[in-house]
Parts: C-alpha cells; structure tokens; sequence
C-alpha cells in the first residue's frame, strides 16, 4: 500500500502495482475464504467453518452513511490503528471494503473484502478497516462466545494477545525466508 494521504476510500496500489499471496497473508495469520454470500442461511461450508473454529455467535452490521448512527464518528475509529484480543472475523454479505494490516515490517498491507469474502485477523494484529468508494459493506460478525470488540489503539504492545502475536507469527516468521520470499 502507498503512504498517500489521499482519500482513504481509494485502493491506494503502490506505483508499480505489488500484490501479496494468499499465503503471504495466512503467514501473518490472517486467513480468508470464498464463501456463497447469496445463502449464507444455508451454506455447509460457513456452517463447518463455523463449527470447526467455534464461532457460536453471529450477528450483522451494515456500515454506511444511511445505516450506521454517528457514522463519521466510527468510520474514523475503525479507521484508527488498533488491535483487538480475540479474532476479528468478518464475512461480507452484500458492497466491500478494506482491512488493512501490518506486515513484518510495519507496512500496510490493503486487503479488498468483497461480497463473499470471510477474513478472520488474528488476536494481537494491528489493523483498521475503511469502506471503498462504493460506502457501503454488510458484514456478519462472527464471536467465540460473547460478542467482544474492545478496540485498543497503537501502541498496546504490552497485551498478552499482542506478545502472543509476535511471538508466535512475527518474530517465528522472520526467521523464515520461505515466508519472507512470498511478499
């Protein structure tokens, strides 16, 4: 991703273009699938995903101007960098947007969820997520349990969930140059 201050809606490429793997991505921790958004009520693989992974919660949530009450308010705070201390899942039902990581080198990688697209971020990752241009996702949100989303922003290294991330993907990764050879 660029370090433009442009609108940060826009897919912000790197000039030239440079596209990062899949692996490279479930490297970091964060794993995705490609599921049916249009039956999602009865869709066998979300509900095996679901079950294997133990996301016993669900709920929905519509982010755009029309939908999301104190929308500019919280389209900054989920634009804020932050972690959280349990996964962050998301499955996009219906429009798209972007999640952005951090990579072993502290730079943002932009991830483009769109409709049928489940991203699953790890606990201890710093990320932020904005919608694109088109200003509008619904997004199932998938919990363990209760639904918690406690935000913490930058910098909150000292988290349990944080040391566990970096040492457990950061820092094992590093010391992998078939890891550090897909970006």
């Amino acid at each position: 991703m660029d370090d433009s201050d442009e609108d940060q809606r826009l897919p912000h490429h790197k000039n030239p273009k440079e596209y990062v793997s899949l692996d490279h991505l479930a490297a970091l921790g964060v794993i995705s699938w490609s599921l049916d958004a249009d039956n999602y009520e009865t869709d066998e693989e979300l509900k095996k995903i679901r079950e294997d992974r133990g996301y016993s919660y669900m709920d929905f949530c519509q982010v755009c101007p029309e939908k999301l009450p104190n929308y500019e308010e919280k389209i900054k705070n989920f634009f804020e960098e932050h972690l959280h201390t349990d996964e962050e899942i998301r499955y996009c039902v219906a429009g798209s947007g972007y999640f952005d990581v951090r990579d072993r080198d502290e730079k943002w990688i932009r991830v483009w969820v769109k409709k049928g697209g489940m991203i699953v971020l790890p606990a201890g990752i710093y990320h932020r997520f904005t919608l694109d241009t088109d200003n509008y996702i619904k997004a199932m949100r998938l919990f363990v349990g209760d639904p918690i989303w406690t935000p913490f922003n930058r910098p909150h290294d000292h988290l349990d969930a944080r040391k566990a991330y970096v040492e457990n993907i950061v820092q094992k990764g590093s010391n992998n140059e078939a890891v550090d050879a897909t970006a």
